[in-house]
């Protein structure tokens, strides 16, 4: 995760690494200059909290938000998180967006934070390396979305939603797909902004996925081919 964060520029404030995984560090701060502190794993797990089973633990500057017309401008999928509040999900949902392909994420003002420590571990570090911005207003973001040509795809379950294996066959250009919070759901503004409800056709009488695991399902029956 560290040599992911460096890659896409992000600056190191300090490194707390063990004695064993120092040299596979090093070549990746050369040139940089930021404060590494080595210490044995119970001194570390003292400081942190937690074991320190990768070995290493860095610091870094939170870069600025990028305006959302910035992010929109060359951008063709992007995913909405409205309110998702368990770090756990933004991370795995920041890993699906990053596999399959979409290029970007808004995330709405009571959403978690991305740069959450548990969010960066389970995306893998790929929330340091996918676009992705705060949204100032929501669901009044959504006329920014239209505005910059998207077509709006609420993942949720209605009566008259369409089947994700239909809107998937001729799928618009730019598209933004919504995804709803761990409980209820996409909220009844977000339904409303939307230009199409979508769901995934389920078996065996489930109704939903866990939305981490329908982001995946979503994103691959919906990326640009």
């Amino acid at each position: 995760m560290i040599s992911r964060a460096l890659a896409a520029g992000h600056r190191p404030r300090a490194v707390l690494v063990l004695q064993q995984w120092l040299d596979d560090l090093r070549p990746l701060l050369d040139g940089l200059d930021v404060p590494v502190f080595v210490g044995e794993s119970e001194l570390l797990e003292s400081l942190t909290g937690f074991n320190l089973h990768r070995g290493a633990l860095a610091s870094m500057h939170r870069p600025p938000l990028t305006p959302v017309s910035d992010l929109l401008r060359d951008a063709r999928r992007v995913v909405v998180l409205e309110d998702i509040v368990d770090h756990t999900n933004v991370g795995a949902i920041f890993r699906s967006v990053a596999g399959l392909g979409a290029d970007a994420v808004l995330v709405t003002p009571r959403c978690a934070d991305p740069l959450y420590r548990r969010s960066v571990r389970v995306s893998m570090g790929t929330v340091l390396q996918v676009p992705w911005t705060r949204l100032p207003d929501w669901p009044d973001g959504a006329t920014e979305l239209r505005a910059a040509g998207f077509h709006i795809a609420a993942l949720a379950l209605a009566d008259n939603a369409r089947s994700l294996d239909e809107f998937a066959a001729n799928a618009p250009e730019r598209l933004a797909i919504v995804l709803g919070t761990e409980g209820d759901g996409l909220s009844r503004a977000a339904l409303d902004a939307a230009d199409t409800i979508v769901t995934i056709p389920m078996m065996h009488g489930v109704d939903s996925l866990n939305v981490a695991s329908a982001s995946a399902v979503a994103l691959y029956a919906l990326r640009s081919r």
